[in-house]
């Protein structure tokens, strides 16, 4: 089967980031010269993700309805790319999946997105033939630790809270449960929760693990081109 990649539609333009505000604003001055405001899709602190000067890497949209043409896609600390669309990493699971390139949920035939339980909605419901029918949550992450270990959340997540109770009661309930944790930077070597940023979802986690919940971490391979699932991390729960 021919490998799936996430691409981007249009070649990225590169800049430097003077300024990020109101959450989905930031201030970038492109290779050009040019001046832009440019659409951050990321509801996140972004700690660790961006700097004043940081080089960034911009795509450029020609709907015309657009309210801001460019939307910030990577940051480059100098060490790795960073990717902050957050609108990307299901797009980037789901290719995966289809594709068969995450060895856990190899033999999965049937993938449906944003699968509603209750009142929350996970995002992939798998079922197959011989195989356990299974709910998966993803979570994109960016924060890096002192200790180069990727860490969620970046600020408290009442509602990765909510998603972690949910898990625990489908497991209970003979369902297989998956959280799976997406890490979009190259610059880490393992996957632990930010117990001090909230430590009632480290908590939560730590009741999953032991109710069974699957926990499993993954790092994404990123260029200016295309980003795609590379690796498993070790995942330290202490």
């Amino acid at each position: 089967m021919e490998r799936l990649k996430l691409q981007f539609q249009n070649k990225l333009q590169k800049g430097i980031i003077t300024d990020r505000y109101k959450r989905f604003l930031a201030d970038i001055t492109l290779s050009t010269g040019e001046k832009i405001v440019a659409h951050v899709p990321n509801t996140g602190s972004m700690t660790t993700c961006w700097a004043k000067d940081w080089t960034v890497y911009v795509s450029k949209s020609n709907n015309p309805k657009r309210k801001l043409a460019y939307t910030l896609e990577l940051t480059d600390n100098s060490h790795t790319l960073i990717s902050v669309n957050t609108s990307l990493t299901n797009k980037i699971v789901k290719e995966a999946l289809i594709n068969q390139e995450i060895p856990e949920f190899e033999g999965y035939t049937d993938i449906f997105p944003e699968k509603k339980i209750n009142d929350s909605r996970l995002d992939f419901y798998l079922e197959g033939h011989s195989k356990k029918n299974t709910f998966i949550e993803v979570k994109n992450v960016t924060l890096i630790g002192e200790n180069r270990e990727a860490l969620f959340p970046d600020s408290k997540s009442v509602r990765g809270q909510k998603h972690l109770l949910e898990l625990i009661n489908l497991k209970k309930k003979g369902f297989r449960a998956v959280m799976f944790y997406l890490v979009n930077r190259m610059d880490v070597d393992s996957f632990s929760p930010a117990k001090l940023i909230d430590p009632i979802y480290y908590l939560y986690l730590k009741d999953a693990v032991n109710n069974g919940v699957e926990v499993l971490a993954y790092q994404t391979n990123i260029t200016t081109d295309e980003i795609t699932i590379a690796k498993k991390l070790e995942v330290i729960i202490d």
